[in-house]
This record gives C-alpha cells, sequence and structure tokens, in this order.
C-alpha cells in the first residue's frame, strides 16, 4: 500500500529568522521544540502533513545514538552546505512492517527507533507524543535523507487549531525533486513509497500517493516549469519545492509583496517563490 506523506524537514541555521519568514508568509508557526539530540524545531501544520523548520542548537547534546548520528548530524552537515529541504517523510502505520519492507527491497538504512517528547496544547497543556522512524537510503542521493513516521499520539499532536493560515494554505499537493537522470531514482522511490508505478512525464516521473505526489524532473524543466533555479545537483537529487494547495494564488501574493518577499506568477495561475533554498510554490 502507497504510504502519503508525513512531513518535510527544512533544515536552517538561523531556526529564529526561519520561523519569523514563514509567518511573514502567511503561516501559522508551532512554538520552538527540542530534542534530546540537540536538534529544536517549528512545526508549521496542515491537514495530515507538517513541515518541520529545523537546527542543531546544541550540538553537545549529540552521542552516538542512531538520532544522534541519522538525524542531527545529517542536518547539522546538511546546513553546512547551506539551507534548503533536507529530509523527506512518509506516513506510517506499522513500523515493523516498513523495516521489513525496506529490507526486503534492500533500501534499508535502519531499524525502527522510537522517540518520545512532551508536546502542548494551545492552551499549554502538556502531553505526550512519540514517533517511530524507519530510515531507507538512495545510495545515489547523499543530500536527501529519506525515512517513514508512525504517530503513536496523533490525538495529542495534530491540531486543527494549527491548520488555519493567512494565507490560505489548506493542504499539500506535493514535492519536487531535481535530478540529472530521474530515471535512476525511480526504483528507489516506487519501493520508498510503496507505490504501484511511476507516471512517465518526458523530463521525469511522478508517483501519485494518498496525500500528495511525488514529482521528479531535471533542472531544466523545473526553471522552465516553476520560473526558479533548481537545487544544485553536483552531489545528486535534491529536493527542491514544496507544492501547497491554496484558494486564491493573488492573496497569497498580496501577502508576499507586504513582506517584501519575491515570487514570480506562473501561466498556470500558481505563485512560487524562493526562500531559505527551497522553492515553495502556492497553486489555486
Amino acid at each position: 500500500m502507497a504510504r502519503g506523506f508525513d512531513h518535510i524537514v527544512h533544515a536552517v541555521g538561523d531556526l529564529d529568522a526561519a520561523a519569523e519568514l514563514y509567518r511573514q508568509l502567511g503561516f501559522t508557526v508551532g512554538a520552538r521544540n527540542k530534542h534530546p539530540w540537540g536538534t529544536h524545531n517549528h512545526i508549521v501544520q496542515l491537514p495530515g502533513f507538517f513541515i518541520e523548520l529545523l537546527t542543531l542548537a546544541e550540538p553537545d547534546r549529540m552521542g552516538g545514538d542512531g538520532f544522534s548520528t541519522m538525524f542531527a548530524a545529517y542536518n547539522r552537515d546538511f546546513v553546512a552546505r547551506g539551507d534548503g529541504l533536507s529530509m523527506l517523510v512518509l506516513e506510517s502505520n506499522d513500523a515493523a512492517a516498513d523495516e521489513a519492507a525496506f529490507r526486503a527491497a534492500g533500501i534499508a538504512a535502519s531499524s525502527a527507533m522510537r522517540f518520545d517528547r512532551e508536546g502542548k496544547k494551545p492552551d499549554g497543556t502538556p502531553v505526550q507524543v512519540a514517533f517511530t522512524l524507519v530510515f531507507a537510503k538512495d545510495s545515489q542521493t547523499p543530500d536527501i535523507s529519506f525515512f517513514t513516521c508512525q504517530q503513536h499520539y496523533p490525538e495529542n499532536f495534530w491540531n486543527p487549531a494549527f491548520q488555519k493560515h493567512g494565507n490560505g494554505v489548506h493542504g499539500i499537493a506535493g514535492v519536487v525533486l531535481v535530478a540529472d537522470e530521474p530515471a535512476q531514482h525511480r526504483a528507489f522511490l516506487i519501493a520508498y513509497s510503496g507505490a504501484a508505478e511511476a507516471r512517465d512525464e518526458g523530463d521525469g516521473f511522478t508517483i501519485d500517493l494518498p496525500r500528495g505526489g511525488i514529482a521528479v524532473m531535471t533542472p531544466q524543466a523545473f526553471r522552465d516549469r516553476y520560473g526558479q533555479r533548481a537545487a544544485d545537483t553536483a552531489r545528486g537529487a535534491r529536493l527542491a519545492a514544496l507544492r501547497f494547495k491554496t484558494g486564491d494564488p493573488a492573496a497569497v501574493a498580496a501577502i508576499l509583496a507586504k513582506a517584501g518577499i519575491a515570487f514570480s506568477p506562473l501561466k498556470s495561475g500558481a505563485i512560487s517563490a524562493a526562500v531559505l533554498g527551497a522553492t515553495l510554490l502556492f497553486e489555486p
């Protein structure tokens, strides 16, 4: 069964500045959270999906565990090369089953790893949230980390109040990867996503998921379609863009103009903006 999107990590050097920029973009941004291995984050929720703005704020807290090496150190090294979309995460209903499937496909990068932390409701009441992650690896893609995430207390995490945004964004349409040779990543992404197939697009392919879709295209196709320079593919494929569903892209354009954030209107009616090493697409 195909796995829908769970979240994406937007790794940054200055977390406070990134949170403020997302607020200027019209998003509702959650409080600052801390992980035991030294990373801090802010969450931007959409229905069934979230953006994790993240930085390594306390490197002295890193240890030798899997979360320190595969999560904290990975994002530290990623940000050393620049801000951007560093991790693609799909939802999981059964982490153990995901691990078995990844091992059978030859793409497993870890055993199932669980962590718990304290969250807060809008009124400040503390609640428990917990997640189990299973990592997969595409050896040709060192600048994207892939894993699935099983949420054990989803009722404590998801909150409709946090999913209302001043820019009118109400859902995730998909993510866009750029690769010099998209076909090289097709088999991995099908195995990782659990999808049955991918649709050829001429300059790449698309994998449709229960929530969102993964599009892979060449850097030139990305520039032609979205009016933005693609992420650097010198080290391999990159996560280049997030596609948001919004009711009125013109209203988004007004918010960006007021904030002094450069954007490009597209022939499709969408708005594209390059921020913090990523392209954000606001689509009607």
